[in-house]
């Protein structure tokens, strides 16, 4: 038992482990975030520009009768097609993929860019036996050649 539980401490305690359950509580408030910019925002001004059409509403009643409601037609035990609910899952995924990439790009404009490294110079070699030499070398330590000078 007491090795299960250092193995378990290990691996709760892992560097990856925290971070993804720090990831999972800031996932969890960033979609309360969305959720409300989608139901308190997006829908209202879709629902004002539809000409006050609630889009989860709409249904197709699949039997005899009208029906006002898909919950009064649940009632009478007809079934329905909730199309309308279909159509709102829709726009949620959009407007959630929007939310996301625009949080994506904020967060990357915010992080400090970075100078790409220029890349080290290649080493000099002999001209005579190809083998690498100090920059200020006048002879190759190698074949005992006297070294042209550098032009820069």
């Amino acid at each position: 038992m007491k090795k299960f539980m250092s193995e378990f401490k290990k691996f709760a305690f892992k560097g990856n482990v925290l971070d993804m359950a720090v990831g999972v509580m800031i996932a969890t408030a960033f979609n309360k975030i969305v959720s409300s910019l989608v139901n308190d925002v997006a829908m209202p001004v879709l629902s004002l520009i539809t000409g006050g059409v609630s889009v989860d509403a709409l249904f197709v009643a699949l039997g005899e009768g009208e029906f006002e409601t898909a919950a009064a037609a649940a009632e009478a035990g007809v079934a329905t097609l909730n199309y309308g609910m279909f159509l709102q899952n829709i726009i949620d995924f959009f407007l959630i993929a929007l939310s996301v990439f625009v949080f994506v790009k904020v967060v990357n404009s915010l992080k400090k860019k970075e100078e790409p490294a220029a890349p080290a110079p290649a080493p000099r070699t002999c001209p005579f036996c190809c083998q690498v030499i100090a920059d200020a070398a006048t002879k190759c330590h190698h074949c005992g050649s006297d070294l042209p000078a550098e032009e820069k």
